[in-house]
């Protein structure tokens, strides 16, 4: 059975800050209930060898695993998922290679581009760049809070926000309707105190917003 995407934050095990694999158990540790791998520099075999050992590392945990862009080492890790940036080529062909019960995300930065990832049977959708991002020199324009708003409302499917995302600003996000964040440099900079720095840290953005205020994606106009 192909797995709902949990509500809240949503974990990003970026290998430019650490090694991903302690990255994602730590933020598991924290509370959160999905995790993405993202290790773009990696070759094939070192993704794989990643994926394969974080899946392990939160197997007691009961986060989910979500491969960035490799659609492959999700598929031959026996990841519960992949998330796909709009070069990273057709949904149906990922959804062909990791079976129906694979959770597939699109990464998306307008509405034309909500509207064909869930045309194209997306699971989910990032969308954003919400706020200036530190971690992407070649970033799609900012769409603010307003605009977030807008793609939540359009959207059949879960909304996760991407892009410059800070704890304080987290129950905004979910007062426009995001059903999830994605917090990377504001989170992940707690990792240069060691595992159970960012643990604490993890938990503490878990804390930020009341799961009751996390809302169910409406399907808009």
């Amino acid at each position: 059975m192909r797995p709902t995407l949990p509500p809240g934050l949503y974990g990003m095990a970026d290998a430019t800050f650490g090694d991903p694999v302690l990255l994602g158990r730590a933020l598991a540790r924290g509370g959160c209930r999905v995790v993405q791998l993202r290790a773009k520099q990696a070759t094939p075999a070192e993704r794989l060898a990643m994926a394969t050992a974080l899946l392990q590392a939160l197997a007691d945990t009961g986060a989910l695993l979500v491969v960035n862009d490799d659609v492959d080492v999700a598929a031959r890790s026996g990841a519960h998922g992949v998330h796909l940036g709009q070069g990273d080529g057709e949904l149906a062909r990922a959804r062909a290679r990791l079976g129906p019960d694979a959770l597939i995300g699109r990464s998306t930065h307008d509405l034309a581009q909500v509207d064909a990832a869930v045309a194209e049977g997306a699971d989910y959708i990032g969308f954003g760049p919400v706020f200036p991002t530190r971690t992407k020199v070649d970033a799609d324009p900012v769409v603010g809070l307003e605009g977030l708003a807008r793609a939540c409302a359009r959207s059949g499917v879960p909304v996760v926000a991407i892009g410059g995302l800070r704890r304080e600003e987290l129950a905004r996000l979910a007062t426009c309707g995001a059903h999830g964040w994605a917090v990377v440099w504001d989170l992940l900079r707690h990792a240069v105190g060691g595992e159970r720095a960012l643990v604490e840290a993890a938990a503490d953005f878990v804390r930020a917003v009341p799961r009751a205020e996390v809302r169910s994606p409406v399907r808009g106009d």
